[in-house]
């Protein structure tokens, strides 16, 4: 936007005065800037009056408004059904960079020192193609590794202390992908019954950090020490080569329905910030009781703002974003991916080089917009994964109990290759987020142990949460001691574990599915703080310790060949850079007939596929997928560039090799390999 943008530098800016604070309000009829007392946030030290500029921008200026002030706004203005303004209610800044507690635990805005020192760390920049998320929580990750000192336990320098950073390194992702970090509060609802939103998606403000996952000591010395801390997580991670992603919350705010509390939007402009009916009735396509309305061009100006300063600020290096379809409605609250802030994420030059994930769906009419976002954004694809569950878990279970699996292999691979039947060639198989589980669902072992959800400790009589899980608890829901359950629920593991990071694509792992990490079958604990969310360290299983290897083995083979994730969508007969070359083989070594792909009697192809090199020298692979649960001799493919394929990995196997290559066998094209009942095997093709 063009510096004469009349709402430029909302907010609190530095004056040689003191400072000058901005903010919008169409319907206010006067505003007011309150200055409180540094030792007590209660105390309301002065009043400044506002005055209103010809954009409806109210301004007022103080010299006491400078780092470490605390500070607030009260707004006038009309009644009616879709005003909610208050004189005598304390509001917050939209724009504050940082929050201070009040001794009975309200909230003011806080006058941050933005200045930090660097150290000449810069962003990874870590390729797309190489880009492996790591989907995690602060507190979770570190707060019982004993590694990480008690004091920094579950915190942002927890996450960046060298032991978490190591560990994530060794396992090989790149990218670690944060549950939100914005200041959030727990629901009205949720205080009421004792329990906290864990996971964080009730933002107060869309500029500060959450202050309670900073050290005890950087909140004990206020807001500036916690923005320093996470700073501090940034440059530690970028400084091992880890990018951050946040997942952030636009789409609504913790002000919640219209009877919710007002903290800040509502009180300042109710009809402008939100959705709603002449009536004032909260047109809500989030079902968290408000939807911010991106139909008007000052909580579009607002996000963009807020993305500015993370980015370059923070210096995160992407944002995943919540109920993405809310961002692009228009005034109809229909779906437009031409809407011009979701045009404004991927095209603002301040953005450069951000990485854009949508989680492509609200629950408003017309909410399922994945494939439908503009060229430049990456979506989270629930048919990947709802297909990758089938075929390993639901179908086996239909196949077991029904002696019919329901579907094919055919809609398996065309999802493994990129799933180019939902994403624009434009746009490639990159677009798609590839995920088998995320923080909302069951764990990937626990889509493999229960059948049914269990969330009664949520407090809802176990209504909520899905009932819709493509999961398979292998005859025995729950804890077990039958080693033949056992035994299948890990290799399902390592079959979910190999699809999701052989697969053309990103992948997303979701934190302690490497390891097989329970909830015990809650698919939606959003609202536990305790060791049933939070990773664990010193008690994993032997076969969890193997899994670690696993999972580290297959992050290794997919970097090691390209073939594997390829930029671009292939085209027949064509050469196209960055591309994989892909032939398909029956169980005889033939190319897929149509009952191949369609039977569900016929669950078997053999996946060749070959880059086309660009960047990196020629690789080809071999991929064996089989999905009934008797064993199989397979021929293998031969192909004119072909001599021979050498073993790199077979799920059938519970343990990783002690060092790359060890476990390697070769075969002829043409020779026989048999292969275990649901599995897949992995060879380099030579």
């Amino acid at each position: 936007m063009p510096d004469s943008d009349p709402l430029r530098a909302l907010g609190v800016t530095a004056t040689s005065q003191g400072g000058e604070l901005r903010v919008w309000s169409q319907h206010a009829t006067a505003m007011e800037l309150c200055l409180f007392s540094e030792r007590d946030a209660s105390w309301l030290d002065s009043v400044v009056p506002m005055t209103r500029d010809s954009a409806g921008v109210w301004v007022g200026a103080s010299a006491a408004l400078v780092p470490g002030a605390r500070y607030a706004v009260r707004a006038s203005g009309p009644t009616g059904a879709t005003h909610r303004f208050d004189p005598t209610r304390v509001l917050l800044d939209p724009y504050s960079r940082g929050l201070a507690r009040t001794p009975n635990g309200d909230w003011r805005s806080f006058v941050q020192d933005d200045s930090f020192d660097w150290g000449g760390v810069v962003k990874p920049q870590v390729p797309l193609d190489f880009t492996v998320i790591y989907e995690a929580h602060v507190r979770g990750l570190s707060r019982l590794n004993p590694d990480v000192p008690e004091e920094l336990r579950g915190t942002y320098a927890g996450l960046a202390h060298p032991s978490t950073i190591e560990y994530l390194k060794d396992l090989g992702v790149t990218t670690v992908q944060l549950l939100p970090i914005h200041q959030s509060v727990s629901e009205q609802r949720l205080i009421k019954q004792g329990l906290t939103n864990y996971w964080g998606y009730n933002t107060l403000n869309f500029f500060s950090p959450h202050y309670a996952y900073a050290t005890r000591t950087a909140q004990a010395a206020g807001a500036g020490a916690v923005l320093r801390e996470v700073k501090g997580m940034v440059k530690l991670l970028h400084a091992a080569g880890l990018e951050v992603i946040l997942d952030v919350v636009y789409n609504h705010t913790a002000e919640e329905g219209p009877t919710g509390p007002t903290t800040s939007l509502r009180g300042l402009d109710n009809a402008s910030y939100y959705r709603q009916l002449a009536d004032g009735e909260y047109i809500d396509v989030t079902g968290c009781g408000n939807t911010v309305d991106f139909s008007h061009p000052v909580p579009q100006r607002l996000v963009m703002d807020s993305l500015r300063y993370w980015a370059n600020e923070v210096q995160v290096d992407g944002f995943r974003f919540d109920l993405a379809a809310t961002l692009g409605r228009d005034a109809r609250v229909e779906y437009d991916p031409g809407h011009p802030l979701l045009d404004a994420i991927v095209n603002d030059p301040a953005l450069a080089g951000v990485k854009m994930i949508a989680e492509p769906w609200d629950v408003g009419s017309g909410g399922w917009q994945v494939g439908n976002f503009p060229v430049g954004f990456h979506e989270w694809n629930d048919g990947y994964r709802d297909r990758a569950r089938d075929f390993w878990l639901s179908d086996v279970a239909s196949a077991r109990h029904n002696g019919d699996a329901k579907q094919g292999i055919g809609g398996f691979a065309r999802r493994f290759a990129g799933s180019s039947h939902v994403f624009t060639e434009k746009r490639g198989p990159l677009a798609s987020v590839n995920f088998i589980t995320a923080h909302d669902g069951f764990t990937l072992a626990d889509l493999t142990a229960y059948d049914e959800k269990h969330n009664l400790g949520n407090g809802e009589k176990n209504r909520d949460g899905s009932n819709d899980n493509h999961s398979f608890n292998h005859g025995v829901e729950g804890p077990t001691g039958s080693t033949a359950v056992l035994a299948a629920r890990r290799k399902a593991i390592r079959n979910l574990l190999g699809t999701l990071l052989l697969s053309s694509g990103i992948p997303m792992l979701t934190a302690g599915d490497e390891y097989g990490r329970s909830q015990r079958g809650n698919n939606n604990a959003y609202c536990h703080d305790t060791e049933l969310t939070w990773l664990s360290w010193r008690e994993r299983e032997p076969w969890q310790l193997e899994q670690v290897k696993i999972a580290r083995d297959l992050l290794r083979l997919r970097r090691e060949n390209p073939a594997l994730r390829p930029v671009r969508f292939g085209r027949a007969a064509e050469t196209v850079p960055s591309a994989s070359q892909m032939d398909w083989y029956n169980t005889e070594g033939l190319s897929m007939s149509e009952a191949d792909w369609n039977s569900p009697a016929a669950r078997t192809l053999q996946y060749l596929a070959a880059s086309t090199p660009e960047f990196e020298e020629l690789n080809r692979i071999l991929l064996i997928v089989h999905g009934l649960e008797n064993d199989i001799t397979v021929t293998l493919p031969q192909h004119a560039d072909v001599a021979g394929y050498s073993l790199l990995w077979d799920s059938a196997r519970e343990s990783a090799p002690e060092r790359p290559g060890e476990q390697e066998t070769h075969h002829a094209p043409g020779s026989e390999l048999t292969v275990a009942g649901t599995s897949m095997i992995l060879l380099r093709a030579y």
